[in-house]
This record gives C-alpha cells, structure tokens and sequence, in this order.
C-alpha cells in the first residue's frame, strides 16, 4: 500500500498496538459510529477510505447492486452499530453479524490476540451480539442515510447454548428477525468458536437448513438472498461434495472463514486457541476460491480471507471471486486499504445468481 494513508496509518499502529485488541475494536466501531451520524465525520472518513466510487466498478450480483465489489467481512461489526460510518469509508458492502437469536457474552476474555509477525489475529469470541432484534432495529434506522448501492449482509448463527436438535429452529428465529432489514442473508456455520457448529457443514443438513429459511422467507414475504460460508479447514473431497450440493441450494458461497491451522506460524501467541484469520489464509482462500468457481460456475463467490493488497485481490479475482472481503488486513494496513482494494478492476463477467 502507497500515498498518504498508509504513511499516516503505519506511524500509528505501534501505538494503537499498544493496547488490548478487543479494546481497541470497540474504540473504533463506536469512533465509526459517531462519525457516520455527522457530515464533518463523514467527510473525514471519505478522504481515509478512499474509495473509488466509479460507476465503473458497480457490480450487479445477486439482484442487487453493489457500488464497489469490497466489502468488510462478518464480525467487525456484530451488532450493525457503525454502518453510516462504514458506508462513508467508501466499501460496496458490509456484512454485520454473526448474530444469533437471543442475545448473548461469548467467550471469556481475553478472546482476541494480534500476531504482527505473521500479520494475523486469533479470535475465539463465541459470537458475542446483542441479538438479531437490536441488530434489526439498528439497519432498519440506518437505511434511510445510507448511500445507493451500500448493501448490507446480516450473518446468522447458532447460539452457544442451543441444543443441537433446536440448531434449525435458532436459524429460522434468527432470520425472522433480521431478513426484513437485510439485503442478503449469510449462514455461518463454519465459525470454530461455537462447539458442534461445523457439524452443519453436511451436505444433506446444509441443503435442509436453506430449504427450511426459504420457506421461512416465502411465509415472511421477505425472501433473501442466502449465502453459506463454508471453514477452509474442509477436506477437499468434503468441500467438493458441499459445493456441489450448495450450488443448487444457495445463492452464494463465502470462502472462507477462520482456520484452526497453525502452520507456518511465527508469533509468540500462535498456540492460543480459537480461529486464525489474516496473511496465512492467502493461499487457502485462493484454492478454496478456483476450486468453488469449477463446481460451481453459476454461483456468487466472496473470498473472505487472507486479503491485504491490491494484490491480493486482484489474485482473488483471478481465481474466480465476484467479490472481497476485508477484516484482518484492514487492522494491519488501515481504512486505506479500502480505497487500494476498490481501484482493482473485475475483468470477468458478473455472475448473476439471486432471487
């Protein structure tokens, strides 16, 4: 990364490192919050995202459009709390969540570690939220300031004490309550924080489960498009038969999320327990991303993963993914890396799956 941002955002990393990570992310969603509701704040947050906001690199997936193809990934903003901010910052998207039905702590702190030397986190946050009626309320009084073509995703879960035989019922509850205020719907059931979760990735109880959600959408009148993200820790003759299975079920896949993988790593911390997000997921997104796009060439991708450059996602790009994700990389690299992200051209035609 280049230009002024990133200069200003490397000589203020040591110090924002200084501090716990978990509180430093809740310093900047509120610090995006208040400055998405006033127009100083917005206007600041333009000029450090960056974003190209070319008519040139809309994109028209999933019945929707979508004013860039970069989006901020599930988990940065649980709760829905700073979407006027992100929206300012200059993404095509932002997927809030995981959410769940009831609200709930997560995991004990601390659940949130930085490994600089390998340019990665650690989470182990058991899907800490408010709970999808305090995440509705907050989209549905966020979408008249948000700008054309800002779509926004609500990531939904199981909660931590659901029963494995009530697992689809929390889904349905889940999405009964968020799907009226969200552009799509995604279906996590690859987080490695929530005991018995990756269960889910079966092909025959993944088919059964989006079934069970569309004719919850049907009944609603709030039919969504529904998005899977699949872990890439997937054997890959698993990964080929879900794909497989999900590309007639679902509108689109997110690959990937965290990694329970510690190899290669350098930091001190790379023992804790929990996901691995950041530069190690590079390689893994990438094959997990072309592998997708040949089982299943009609469907939506996001690469979600490993991604902090323009190269990168020009990389992803040429693997097959209609769209990025960004998380990690932005607390490596900054709000900059947005704008990097943005100004990467799609050479590849749309693929328009939805409903």
């Amino acid at each position: 990364m280049s230009g002024w941002r990133s200069i200003a955002y490397r000589a203020a990393r040591p110090l924002l490192f200084r501090f716990e990570p978990e509180r430093i992310h809740r310093l900047t969603i509120n610090a995006l919050r208040l400055a998405g509701a006033n127009p100083i704040g917005r206007a600041v947050l333009r000029a450090a995202g960056g974003a190209n906001r070319s008519p040139d690199h809309a994109a028209d997936l999933l019945g929707l459009r979508f004013r860039n193809r970069v989006g901020i990934g599930a988990g940065f903003d649980k709760d829905g709390q700073a979407l006027r901010g992100w929206a300012a910052l200059g993404p095509g998207f932002a997927e809030v969540g995981t959410v769940t039905p009831l609200p709930q702590p997560g995991n004990p702190r601390p659940r949130l570690y930085r490994l600089p030397d390998d340019e990665a986190l650690i989470n182990r946050m058991g899907f800490n939220n408010a709970g999808a009626a305090a995440l509705a309320r907050r989209v549905m009084l966020a979408r008249r300031h948000l700008p054309p073509g800002f779509v926004v995703g609500v990531n939904l879960g199981r909660g931590a004490a659901t029963d494995a035989e009530q697992t689809t019922a929390d889904y349905v509850e889940a999405y009964r309550l968020a799907a009226p205020v969200a552009d799509y719907v995604a279906v996590n059931v690859s987080s490695p924080n929530t005991p018995g979760l990756r269960d889910l990735q079966d092909p025959d109880l993944l088919v059964g489960l989006l079934r069970t959600l569309r004719h919850a959408g049907e009944q609603m009148r709030a039919e969504r498009p529904l998005l899977v993200k699949l872990a890439p820790d997937v054997e890959a003759h698993a990964f080929d038969a879900l794909v497989a299975a999900l590309a007639g079920a679902a509108d689109g896949l997110i690959l990937g999320n965290t990694t329970v993988s510690r190899t290669g790593l350098h930091s001190p911390l790379r023992a804790e327990p929990g996901g691995l997000s950041g530069r190690p997921l590079r390689q893994a997104m990438l094959a997990a991303v072309s592998r997708g796009r040949s089982i299943a060439p009609a469907t939506v991708i996001i690469a979600s993963g490993g991604i902090g450059s323009a190269d990168d996602v020009a990389a992803a790009y040429a693997a097959g993914a209609d769209l990025v994700q960004l998380w990690t990389g932005l607390v490596y690299h900054g709000p900059g890396l947005i704008g990097e992200a943005s100004t990467v051209r799609h050479h590849g035609p749309d693929t328009i799956a939805g409903i």
